[in-house]
């Protein structure tokens, strides 16, 4: 038996959760002291409310008294904690979603049982939660037991930069209380998710300023935080995490859409070289008002292939967007795919893109041209500059690294797309090249984005519908669009 001076690692852990549960006590009895809510909390339900939609469902880890869990106006929200003081302070603020007391966070878990088959979410939250647990890595394996494939793991936790000021500002009563025994960096963090099975896509430094300051406040919290060297005095570093990837459950469709303006004489090539791929192909090819005869050649040509599923449509608007979305509409398959009429991507490559889908690796595939030496023609040199200063811009708006913002092959499933079409409003209708509306989509919806290679060819026919001025800056007004609506928020 276990002597008092040398208590066993169960009884010491028991011990911590009975401080934890004190410390969670008399941070709500604050909080009810409070004539109004905690400024650092309101911001973190602004962060929180960017990076969870309305009507998902969502489990929150330290819920409290469950104004963030409200915030976010779940279609079906729980959220548990060990204070059962604040679960019954939750319950009568929020009757509409449900709210459980809990005994250790480290054996959440159990807490599945309770649940049956409405046991996982689209979101797991661990706001500020960390800091306090006694074993962080238990706590990543147990909610495991909440997550479906396309859960995502949404975590916040406070900078050891601010290990030292925060201890003070509760010593002046200016901060909270709380136990603060885990003061882990965002390598220690991501390392024991991918111990336990996640990937850890998206890293965000949030929160500046804590405090009311009028001006200042949104000016440090919304812009200098998230520049060099502001960022790393950042009080709370926020993450987005997925499980690990798995194949999918069952062969897959797949939608081809071709959209072809000017491009007669790459129609026969078109077909004879899409490959059957996955449960089957369909190829979609939107014909965008050539002033050449393409329209003709297709009509002609499609019926010298009675054994492909090929649809044709004619474009109802201008640009390439237009093409996109007038295609996907149209589209059966349970993954979407683009490829540009010209053929400077290699119609092969794409088994590439569904393999790449079809494993769960990548949910938003991209296609890159910067990779391998390409053909002397297929890019000039300012175009690639170009290309290059695109992707370093928007890697840094959208949080996840993307070489090539400007490939034409870009690959998502249905259910996804239909997902982004859902939220495009958010953006509006502002991209006539229809790459960056599914771009800032996928990072809008915190999709896990993957760079493919591939071979840039040379055009072997007509001329090219890009204009390199005009276009260049169409983009950089897409840009500063991106960087006010996905990276000052």
């Amino acid at each position: 038996m276990a002597s008092i001076e040398n208590p066993s690692p169960q009884e010491q852990q028991r011990a911590y959760e009975e401080e934890l549960r004190r410390v969670s006590a008399e941070r709500r009895l604050a909080r009810a002291n409070a004539s109004r809510p905690n400024y650092y909390h309101r911001e973190l339900e602004r962060l929180y409310g960017f990076l969870v939609p309305p009507n998902a469902s969502v489990l929150e880890v330290g819920c409290g008294g469950g104004s963030l869990l409200a915030s976010l106006k779940p279609s079906r929200g729980v959220g548990v904690d060990i204070d059962a003081g604040a679960v019954e302070l939750a319950r009568r603020r929020h009757p509409s979603l449900r709210f459980e007391a809990i005994e250790s966070y480290e054996r959440l878990d159990a807490f599945a049982e309770r649940l049956g088959h409405e046991s996982t979410f689209d979101f797991v939250l661990l706001p500020d939660v960390l800091v306090d647990l006694w074993d962080v890595q238990a706590v990543f394996r147990a909610i495991r037991r909440f997550c479906h494939r396309d859960t995502r793991v949404v975590i916040n936790s406070y900078s050891r930069m601010w290990q030292l000021p925060l201890a003070a500002a509760r010593k002046l009563r200016l901060a909270r209380p709380r136990l603060g025994r885990s003061w882990l960096d965002p390598n220690d963090i991501r390392n024991l998710l991918e111990l336990e099975g996640f990937e850890c896509f998206r890293r965000m430094n949030e929160i500046l300023c804590p405090f009311p300051v009028p001006i200042v406040e949104q000016a440090m919290n919304r812009f200098l935080v998230k520049l060099w060297p502001f960022r790393w005095f950042s009080l709370t570093n926020l993450f987005v995490a997925r499980p690990m990837p798995e194949p999918m459950p069952k062969p897959l469709t797949v939608s081809v859409v071709v959209p072809a303006r000017n491009e007669a004489g790459n129609i026969r090539r078109i077909i004879e070289e899409i490959p059957e791929m996955g449960a089957g192909t369909e190829i979609i090819f939107v014909e965008g008002n050539s002033t050449d005869d393409t329209w003709q050649t297709l009509v002609r040509t499609i019926p010298e292939f009675p054994s492909r599923r090929i649809k044709l449509l004619k474009q109802p608007g201008k640009g390439k967007g237009d093409a996109v979305r007038c295609g996907y509409a149209a589209a059966t398959g349970d993954v979407l795919m683009i490829l540009d009429a010209d053929l400077t991507v290699p119609a092969q490559d794409l088994r590439r893109f569904h393999d790449a889908i079809a494993s769960g690796r990548g949910e938003f595939v991209n296609g890159v041209r910067l990779v391998y030496p390409m053909q002397d023609e297929a890019m000039r040199f300012l175009n690639l500059v170009a290309n290059k200063f695109f992707a370093l811009s928007f890697s840094w708006v959208l949080g996840q690294p993307i070489k090539d913002t400007l490939c034409g092959t870009k690959v998502l499933t249905r259910r996804n797309y239909d997902r982004l079409a859902a939220n495009r409003s958010y953006f509006g209708e502002f991209d006539p090249f229809g790459d960056f509306d599914l771009i800032f989509g996928a990072a809008k919806l915190n999709l896990r984005i993957v760079d493919l290679p591939i071979r840039y060819q040379n055009r072997v026919y007509g001329t090219t519908n890009i204009s390199r001025w005009r276009h260049g800056v169409l983009l950089l007004r897409m840009l500063l669009l991106a960087t006010r609506r996905l990276k000052f928020v």
